[in-house]
Order: structure tokens, then C-alpha cells, then sequence
């Protein structure tokens, strides 16, 4: 065996979204994966490692789902690249085709074997009922094997091991191309056989199509390009009609004759049965809308106890370094800082991990493009996208893993608007600040039979989800985009989960929001601290001699630190609002997390303890300014403070996920100034309006 036999390989995955990759990818490569970026894109590159063999390294890489080597997103955009500029070439292609969608999946598998490279077929769903493919049609018209998967019960995966491993030894690729060229494009793609670096005429052909924007053309060949196609009567657009045309009129009669599907079978019975449901105009708004609130409640009740799990964990540790080391400006490092900053991390992980499972169902189950196709045209009126409805509902829990999800919005325009105006949705993290300040502005009673102060709460709910389609139509005008913007996606039938996929699709978001946003509010955590435990009149708040109790010992260091300083220096400013220097240290702190507002209110007012609300409450409502004796929690100023709270951008850990997702500090700090503005004005016009 030589040496070349055994060294690394290459294989790409490609298909049609929906197809069935992602669950093939899982159960090739298992947890031996990793997820980065492509170059210059948010899009996830997912690559993983397989042994086979004499093979002891495969990488596999999963490509976007694409539909043809003519792209109209920029995942599509990816898969051309990956094929015309990316060298070394792939040793072997994975094409992976939904069984119960093969006519409509099979136009890319043509165009692959047309760029002289190894492929093998992967029919998936084999297991479906209803289905029988004769897949020795398909070998001999393609001239390339075709082999027989489910992945769902890994059905046929041994036997695809084997055909890989043959292939990578063999390297059999198509000796005929499938397509033939016309006059017009054999004697133009002819020209450029000397100066374009592709092998074959089809990979040429892509490459006068495309030439605007692929890299590794020089300015110099797009000139070329474009001069000899005006030359010839080049058209596009006509060119790609006629192939798109000419391929499937060659292969639909050969699919239809190897694939007989029964009539009602294959779930496409049960499918029409629920679509009548929730593809309603009506009912599936409803429907919709019912499984959100689900999901909603599910996140709060199921993410609790391990939240408040992590958090005790994380408390006991601080504890357990404080007794372990001297008091002094490093216990206080490692205890305020570092481990503050990693409870800010995991603390989220529960609510990231049980989103993504709900996402990861609804997408398995067939139910999330159907949402996404009902909403698309609505959300469009506010520049958004179909996908964005899920973000948007999302963020009601946490808007960092709703920011994540944007992914999924191929058109940069549509996604970046939907991550500026997500967090003006109200999350979780408000609710300790607004359970606190209601109770000093709404007074306990019923509006026809409901709770006052829950229809206030309900309310603020009401003011965010305006401000964020406000806001996004508004970008939508200030926003200038080339991209056209319109959903194609392919409905697939309604199929049980892939448990497989959900644990895998929650382990990689998981470990994706820890390792990379991460960092950025560890470093943020670090200068909290910082501020708040030192000043220019105290070496450090741990090292205060003076004999004082421990809630007198904490109010001056809140007083005399960094942050307390800024505080008291931030009062002109916020004086207009209705807020004292108390509240603008409130503001600073909380910064961290919106809920960091209790406990700053309960350092401030001498309560140890900052998880007796209560007390808190009781501190607050009796608390006058000295020089009027007006109470300082009135309703006006209440009012003006929850309004500031629902619009202003108050959470480090959003922005830190902001900055990763669009790779520029320029969006979350334009976010940070749109979101901090707002709050001023509408909190300036609350406050004198009910003074």
C-alpha cells in the first residue's frame, strides 16, 4: 500500500436543504467534529474526522444546502466556491437525496458529476413506506454508484462505509459529461480553455457565469470575460434556463421510471392532512403562536432548577476560594471578577440548550419551514425575513441564543436587522427588574377581571415587539442591500426526530456560545470588577481595616469605587429621567445582566441578602429624596425607569454575541447607541408627561 493511499482525504457532503445531511454527517463523524466560519461569513462550517479502513483520517466537510451551482443565497454562494476556487480539490463527493423528493433534488447531482469529480448517490428515507427504488436505473444512466441509507435507524451506513472506501481507492469519476453544451457555450468556454484553471468545460462554463464574483479570477479575466460573452451574444440567464431545462428533461423520465411511490404513501397523506391545519391562514397563526408560548414556558420551567443549580454551584465554589485564600485584592480577582464572569456564561447554558432542542424538534419534524413560509411575506413589510419570526419570539427567553438562530437567514440584510432588533424584546433577565418597579407604579387590583399589574407586565411585553418592527422598518429604509431577497425552501414531509441530531444540534450551539462569546464577557466581567472594587480613595474594598459591619462596608465601596464615582458623575444626565446617583450605579452594574439591578438596589440599601424581594421592595418604596421628602420610587420615575429598562440595551453578553455574529464592533456599538437613545427619549417623555 503506498503512502499516497493512506494520506489524508477529502469529502464533501452536499444536497438539497432538507435532504437529509445533517443526520448523515452525525452519524459518519459522531462528536469527532468541529464548527468554525467560512471566510467573510457567519455561515457554520462544519467539518468532522472519520477512520476507514487504511483511511485513517477522512475529513468530511457539510456543506449549506444548496439547490444548483446557480446560487440565490450566499450558502448557495458557499458551495460554488467550495467547488470552482477551493484547492486541493475534494477526493470524493457525498450526495445525499430525500427519497420522497428525488425528482426535485437531483439537478445538483448532475451538475457535480459534470465537474469530473468522484460521487456516490445517498438515497435517504429508505426505510419510508411506501417507497421502492430500483437503484441500478439510476447507476447505469448516472455512471456513478448509488447506495441505499436511513437516517433514522443508520440503515445502509455499513455499506456506504465500504462504498467510500472503495471510492477513495478507485477514484471513479463519469467519463461523458451530462450536460451538452451548445454551439454558443462550447465555442466561448473553448477560449478560455488556456486561462481558466478549471479542468473541465462545465467548471469553465460556471466560471463565465460567475466571474463577477469569484475570487481567484483577477480583474483582468472578468474584463475578458465580459468582453468575449457581449462579443458572442452571450446570455446568462438564457443559458442557464436551457441547461436547467435540458437536465431535467433528461433525467425526470429515468426517476420516474426507477422510483414508484404509493399513492398516499410516504407520509404525504398524513402531511396534507396536517397542513390543511397548520399552513392556515388563521388557524396556523394561532397554531403557531400556541407552540411558541409552549416553548416559552417550557424554557422558563425547565431551565430553572439547573439555572439556579449552576448558580448555587458557582456560589459555592466563590465561597470555597474565599475560605481558601487570604483576603486581599486576588481572592477578590477570582471571586468578583473571573468566576462572576463564567457564571454569566454558564448560567445561560440551560436556556440555550432546551431552545435549540424545541428548534432542533420543530425543524426535524418538518414543522419550522412552514412557519417561516406563512410569516415570510408579513415580515417582509418590516424587512425582515420568514426565519426572523423565530428569533424574534425567542428572544422573549434570552435574545443571545435568539441571536444565534439568525443563522438560519441566508440574506445579510434581512439577518442583520433581525439581530439589531431582537433584543428589543422583552427577555427573561428583565423580569426581577420589572417585578420590582411595577409593584411601585400599578397598584394591586383587577381591570376587568385581570390582574392589573400583570397587564402591565403584559404590556411592556406589547412595547417591545412594537419598537423591534418600529426599528427594523426603519433599517429596512437606512439599509442599502444588492441582494435580492425571496424564500425558496422545500416543505418536507412531517417525520418523528432524530434523537441523534438533537443531542448533537444542542451540544455544538452549547459549545459554540461558551467558547466564543465567552471570552469577550470574561474580559467585560474583568473591568465590572475593576470599577466597582477600586478608587481613588481606597487602595481596594477587601482591604478596609476599619472595624464596620458588612453591609456598611459595602455601600462604601459602592460609593467610594470607580463605578460609584461614574455614578454620581452620570447624575446631571439622568437627572431629566427622574434617577438619582443610586440608580445610575444601577445602571452601570446591571450592564452585566439586566437582573443585576436587585442586587445593586439591595447593596445600596443595606440588605445583605439580595434574594428577599420583599425587603428590597420595602426599602425602596420608603426611600425620599433628603432635600424634598418625595418619595424616590413615584410613579412617574418608575415608569420612566421600566421604560428605559424595555428599550435600552442593558446586557454586555448581548452585545459580545452581536459582535461575533456580524465579526465588527461597529453593529452592537450603532445597537448600543439606537437602543440607549431611545430609552432616554421615551424614558424623558414618561417621566414629564406623568410628573
Amino acid at each position: 500500500m503506498t503512502s499516497t493511499s493512506v494520506a489524508r482525504k477529502l469529502v464533501l457532503m452536499a444536497g438539497n436543504p432538507n435532504s437529509g445531511k445533517s443526520t448523515l454527517f452525525n452519524l459518519l463523524t459522531g462528536l469527532n467534529q468541529k464548527v468554525g466560519n467560512y471566510p467573510g461569513v457567519t455561515v457554520d462550517k462544519k467539518t468532522g474526522v472519520l477512520e476507514l479502513g487504511a483511511f485513517k483520517e477522512i475529513e468530511i466537510l457539510d456543506l449549506p444546502g444548496a439547490y444548483s451551482m446557480y446560487p440565490s443565497s450566499k450558502d448557495e454562494r458557499i458551495v460554488v466556491r467550495q467547488f470552482l476556487e477551493t484547492k486541493p480539490k475534494p477526493d470524493l463527493i457525498l450526495y445525499v437525496a430525500d427519497l420522497s423528493q428525488l425528482e426535485k433534488q437531483i439537478l445538483l447531482l448532475t451538475q457535480i458529476i459534470d465537474l469530473g469529480l468522484p460521487v456516490i448517490l445517498a438515497l435517504n428515507m429508505a426505510d419510508m413506506t411506501g417507497i421502492t427504488i430500483q437503484t441500478h436505473i439510476l447507476e447505469e444512466h448516472f455512471k456513478i454508484p448509488v447506495v441505499l441509507i436511513s437516517g433514522k435507524t443508520s440503515f445502509g451506513i455499513t455499506a456506504l462505509k465500504m462504498q467510500m472506501n472503495f471510492m477513495l481507492y478507485e477514484k471513479f469519476v463519469a467519463k461523458e459529461p451530462y450536460y451538452k453544451f451548445t454551439a454558443q457555450e462550447k465555442k466561448l468556454t473553448d477560449q478560455f480553455k488556456n486561462s481558466v484553471s478549471s479542468t473541465t468545460d462545465y467548471g469553465r462554463l460556471l466560471t463565465l457565469h460567475h466571474g463577477a464574483w469569484i475570487d481567484n479570477i483577477p480583474n483582468e479575466m472578468r474584463q475578458e470575460i465580459k468582453e468575449k460573452s457581449e462579443k458572442e451574444g452571450f446570455n446568462p440567464i438564457q443559458s442557464q434556463i436551457h441547461e436547467t431545462m435540458d437536465r431535467y428533461d433528461r433525467f425526470t423520465p429515468v426517476i420516474r421510471k426507477a422510483l414508484h411511490l404509493v399513492p398516499g404513501g410516504a407520509g404525504a397523506k398524513i402531511t396534507d392532512r396536517i397542513d390543511k391545519w397548520v399552513m392556515h391562514p388563521v388557524l396556523g397563526s394561532i397554531i403557531f403562536f400556541l407552540i411558541m408560548l409552549l416553548i416559552f414556558q417550557a424554557i422558563f420551567a425547565w431551565a430553572e432548577w439547573p439555572m439556579n443549580f449552576i448558580e448555587y454551584s458557582m456560589g459555592e465554589l466563590n465561597l470555597g476560594i474565599r475560605h481558601l485564600l487570604p483576603t486581599g485584592w486576588i481572592s477578590d480577582l477570582l471571586c468578583d471578577g473571573v468566576l462572576a464572569g463564567l457564571t454569566g456564561i454558564l448560567v445561560f447554558i440551560p436556556q440555550i440548550a432546551i431552545l435549540f432542542l424545541f428548534i432542533g424538534i420543530l425543524e426535524e419534524i418538518g414543522y419550522m419551514s412552514r412557519a417561516v413560509s406563512m410569516f415570510d411575506m408579513m415580515m417582509r413589510k418590516f424587512g425582515l425575513n420568514g426565519r426572523s419570526i423565530v428569533a424574534l419570539v425567542s428572544g422573549g427567553a434570552c435574545a443571545i441564543p435568539a441571536i444565534m438562530s439568525t443563522r438560519s437567514i441566508s440574506n445579510w440584510k434581512e439577518r442583520l436587522i433581525t439581530i439589531m432588533v431582537t433584543p428589543f424584546i422583552s427577555c427573561s433577565a428583565r423580569i426581577p427588574v420589572y417585578a420590582i418597579l411595577i409593584g411601585f407604579a400599578v397598584p394591586k387590583g383587577r381591570l376587568f377581571g385581570f390582574e392589573q399589574q400583570g397587564l402591565a407586565l403584559m404590556g411592556l411585553y406589547g412595547i417591545g415587539i412594537m419598537a423591534a418592527l418600529t426599528a427594523a422598518y426603519i433599517l429596512k429604509k437606512l439599509l442599502h442591500s444588492s441582494d435580492r431577497s425571496f424564500l425558496m425552501m422545500e416543505l418536507p414531509v412531517y417525520r418523528p426526530p432524530v434523537i441523534k441530531n438533537l443531542f448533537y444540534l444542542v451540544i455544538e450551539k452549547t459549545k459554540s456560545f461558551v467558547l466564543g462569546a465567552g471570552k469577550i464577557i470574561i474580559i467585560i466581567s474583568l473591568v465590572l470588577w475593576f470599577l466597582a472594587s477600586f478608587g481613588p480613595a481606597m487602595k481596594s474594598v477587601a482591604g478596609e481595616s476599619q472595624p464596620m459591619d458588612k453591609s456598611h462596608i459595602a455601600k462604601l465601596a459602592i460609593q467610594d469605587s470607580y463605578a460609584g464615582i461614574l455614578g454620581k458623575f452620570i447624575e446631571p444626565v439622568i437627572a431629566p429621567l427622574g434617577f438619582d446617583w443610586k440608580m445610575g450605579i444601577a445602571l452601570i452594574s446591571s450592564f452585566a445582566a439586566r437582573e443585576v439591578f436587585v442586587g445593586t438596589m439591595a447593596t445600596i440599601y443595606r440588605i445583605e441578602d439580595d434574594s428577599d424581594v420583599a425587603s428590597i421592595r420595602t426599602r425602596m418604596a420608603e426611600d425620599r429624596h433628603s432635600d424634598t421628602g418625595v418619595l424616590v420610587y413615584n410613579p412617574a420615575t418608575t415608569w420612566s425607569l421600566l421604560i428605559f429598562y424595555a428599550f435600552a440595551m442593558q446586557c454586555m453578553s448581548t452585545l459580545a454575541i452581536v459582535k461575533r455574529e456580524t465579526r465588527s464592533w461597529k453593529w452592537p456599538i450603532i445597537q448600543f447607541v439606537m437602543m440607549t437613545g431611545l430609552a432616554y427619549l421615551a424614558s424623558w417623555l414618561v417621566y414629564h408627561w406623568l410628573k
